[in-house]
């Protein structure tokens, strides 16, 4: 099935993991296996990149950026409109790949797809609006005004859970505001990277892009550490866990650099009283299985009204009982496998942590085998009565499980759902208006995505996505996150015949 996808793909050699955009180098780093959890399979050996490669690929980005920026920012958007077509054409084996290499579900796999030509069109529209500010001055004869500058290389480090999408965030937006990007991807889906270099090096070629604007430099934790400590590189946006998250802002903060970190996440739906709650359910379900828990908006918690929690917790029961695992390929299976054997240790670790601190089990969980399940990730999805007190609530496990409270009043409740390290995405279940805008106020959520009658999961484009405390303060994708890849300038023009100095300073010579 891998090789009719690469041939869909027009893919003929994964050997090398390192591409300066247009061209493939002879990568001489360790060898990175990779295969897939759905069947458990290896299907590829890819190259990592070694210290020379690693320099020699920034050292061609900084070639590159001296002619990119010069290109006017339209015309940058219009390479970056073509790479939206080029993915529209092969968003259906792309798709397959993200599914296949990394086990979310295929409809997971189209839409992650889809999110990169969503942001390919989101960045050509940009690329006509990057803009400063007029300011009046206190000073007559002067104009002040504000200008935005490209950055230079921006550094991608991305997670497996979105094996291509974040990198799409970052590198779009970049691109059109005159950056060049290098992307370290997850050495765990190495496949998915490779094939968008190749997706995107004719649209660069005819377009006559320098050599250098898009690079890949694939690997383990020692590239991201080089990338992280590099001053050739202004800007490192890293995806993944809050411990990989403070590692590189310290380093990358030593020597001043900028970080945009976007890390874990505690995600908690309130399920009022005055909640639909068949409605509810859809959200909630979604949230907590889909991708097989391995998102960082992700449902974890779910923080229900003593009055309707006996009424949804049975509705939860039942919507569990009737999930299908298996095959993330099959479309009648919602729940795929975890990423690897690792993820599933931590699965199990953390449902004994709740039995031992005290929680109960309305759905059990438990490792799956035999049958379709021969690649030992298969997990079942479950169900945990906890106190939203309890240390493994209190922390991040990358695995399909629930933990589901009560609370008495919605001040309660507010103040459980930010009662927890992360501050990533929230939402509130409710028909009632106060309730609403309370969870929205400055006294509400303290998230940076806070969401009414929706789930946590599934962010729109268009709007800026990231969070607050532990969740790292980045923000990416819409709105003004273009910002993060640009350098900010103030100027002031003095046309008239004097130099008055500002706040009345007089120096006569």
């Amino acid at each position: 099935m891998i090789q009719d996808i690469l041939q869909q793909l027009q893919i003929s050699n994964v050997n090398s993991g390192v591409s300066t955009g247009l061209n493939w180098l002879d990568a001489k780093g360790e060898n990175i296996p990779a295969s897939s959890p759905v069947d458990g399979k290896d299907i590829a050996t890819v190259k990592a990149a070694s210290r020379a490669d690693y320099d020699a690929v920034i050292a061609k980005a900084e070639e590159a950026f001296k002619e990119w920026r010069l290109w006017p920012a339209p015309r940058r958007g219009e390479v970056v409109r073509q790479i939206g077509e080029a993915l529209r054409k092969n968003k259906e084996p792309l798709g397959k790949l993200v599914s296949y290499e990394m086990g979310k579900s295929l409809q997971e796999g189209y839409g992650e797809v889809q999110e990169m030509i969503d942001i390919c069109d989101f960045a050509v529209g940009l690329s006509r609006q990057l803009h400063g500010l007029t300011m009046h001055s206190e000073r007559p004869g002067h104009r002040m005004y504000e200008q935005w500058h490209p950055l230079g290389v921006t550094g991608i480090i991305s997670a497996f859970n979105f094996p291509v999408a974040v990198w799409s965030w970052n590198a779009m937006l970049a691109w059109v505001c005159g950056d060049v990007c290098v992307w370290k991807p997850s050495e765990k889906t190495p496949l998915s990277a490779i094939a968008c270099q190749h997706i995107v090096h004719d649209v660069l070629k005819t377009n006559k892009v320098p050599e250098g604007v898009c690079c890949l430099v694939t690997g383990g934790r020692e590239v991201g550490e080089w990338m992280a400590a590099d001053t050739r590189v202004p800007l490192i946006s890293a995806t993944g866990s809050t411990r990989m998250g403070k590692a590189v802002g310290s380093v990358v903060g030593a020597r001043l650099g900028r970080a945009l970190l976007e890390l874990g996440g505690n995600n908690a739906i309130i399920i009022s009283a005055n909640a639909d709650l068949d409605m509810s359910l859809i959200g909630c379900v979604f949230g907590a299985v889909g991708t097989a828990g391995q998102r960082c908006t992700s449902t974890r918690r779910l923080i229900i009204h003593e009055s309707v929690y006996e009424a949804f917790t049975q509705k939860l029961v039942k919507a569990y009982q009737q999930l299908r695992i298996g095959n993330p390929l099959d479309e009648h299976n919602h729940v795929g496998p975890l990423i690897d054997k690792d993820a599933v240790r931590l699965y199990q670790e953390s449902i004994e942590k709740i039995k031992a601190q005290g929680g109960s089990f309305m759905v059990e969980g438990g490792v799956l085998s035999g049958g379709e399940y021969t690649s030992g990730c298969y997990v079942k999805p479950c169900i945990a009565a906890v106190e939203n007190t309890y240390s493994i609530v209190q922390h991040e496990t990358f695995a399909p499980i629930l933990y589901v409270m009560k609370y008495n009043n919605i001040e309660e409740a507010i103040a459980m759902q930010n009662a927890v390290p992360q501050g990533l995405s929230s939402a509130i279940m409710t028909l009632n208006l106060r309730e609403a805008e309370l969870f929205l106020s400055q006294s509400g959520s303290d998230c940076g995505i806070a969401n009414v009658n929706i789930g946590t999961s599934g962010a729109e484009i268009g709007g800026a996505f990231g969070g607050e405390k532990e969740t790292g303060g980045g923000r990416e994708s819409g709105s003004d996150a273009w910002r993060a890849y640009m350098r900010r300038q103030t100027n002031t023009i003095n046309y008239s015949t004097h130099l008055p100095l500002a706040q009345g300073i007089k120096f006569d010579l």
